[in-house]
């Protein structure tokens, strides 16, 4: 229940060449003092909750349940404009995968890629096409672009 990540900015697309897998996602943020995140990813449907980040930005409690395409439809009404759509490439990579998230819409231009990690300080491979690390600076948060397009900054 506790997320570890990592994240990066992406310098250019070889990501695509080397990704096992894409999907649409569709999420929504629904106002609260945590953030609660409403996602469609193709036809599944997901609710999300997280905690506050540490200070490093590197942990946070995170618990997902499963909705119907129906029940995330529903919710996203709760969401007014705080919305984003992107498509997640998939990168395998060494012991892990990497997601790499190529933003559209008002947030067009913007690509990130994420690494989960088991343990704060696990060695992981770093494929070129990551750039600078940008883990714990909020700017970069979902929930943010939501409410604050990259396009707008």
């Amino acid at each position: 229940m506790i997320e570890i990540e990592r994240k990066f900015l992406v310098l250019d697309d070889s990501y695509k060449a080397l990704a096992t897998s894409k999907s649409r996602i569709r999420q929504g943020y629904i106002p609260s003092s945590a953030t609660v995140r409403i996602r469609l990813r193709d036809e599944k449907g997901f609710l999300t909750i997280k905690g506050a980040s540490t200070a490093d930005g590197l942990r946070r409690l995170e618990v997902e349940k499963s909705l119907t395409k129906a029940e995330a439809e529903a919710l996203f009404n709760l969401c007014d404009s705080r919305q984003i759509d992107k498509t997640r490439w998939l990168v395998p990579n060494g012991r892990h995968t990497i997601e790499v998230d190529e933003f559209h819409g008002a947030n067009e231009g913007l690509v990130l890629a994420e690494i989960e990690l088991s343990a704060e300080n696990e060695p992981y491979e770093r494929p070129a096409f990551l750039g600078e690390e940008v883990t714990g600076d909020p700017r970069y948060y979902n929930s943010y672009i939501a409410q604050h397009p990259y396009n707008e900054q």
